[in-house]
């Protein structure tokens, strides 16, 4: 057997579920960044939103409504929103008004 096998299936038990952590938003300074994002996307631009304390399920309802606010696409990845296009002011806008502490960040 070599090192990097592992068991997918046992005749006790049929087939094995692996577990997957559950992962945790990470700890911030409480100030949410807006920044425009272009590298690595073939020139085209995102806005990203990071330093939001919420958990998954939060964060992907707030999300889908900065998309439909902006009427644009975009999704959730590692606990950051990305939202198609430069859509700065007008996510800063709305987060401000939920409460948030907002800092455009970057050029």
């Amino acid at each position: 057997m070599s090192k990097n096998s592992r068991l997918v299936y046992s005749t006790d038990q049929g087939r094995v579920k692996e577990e997957k952590e559950v992962a945790s938003a990470p700890e911030g300074d409480g100030i949410v960044r807006i920044m425009r994002e272009t590298k690595g996307r073939k020139g085209k631009g995102v806005t990203l939103v990071t330093g939001l304390q919420m958990e998954a399920a939060e964060l992907k309802k707030l999300a889908k409504r900065l998309k439909q606010l902006c009427g644009t696409g975009g999704s959730v990845k590692d606990f950051v929103i990305e939202i198609q296009g430069d859509q700065r002011e007008v996510i800063k806008a709305e987060l401000e008004k939920q409460g948030h502490t907002v800092k455009l960040a970057g050029g």
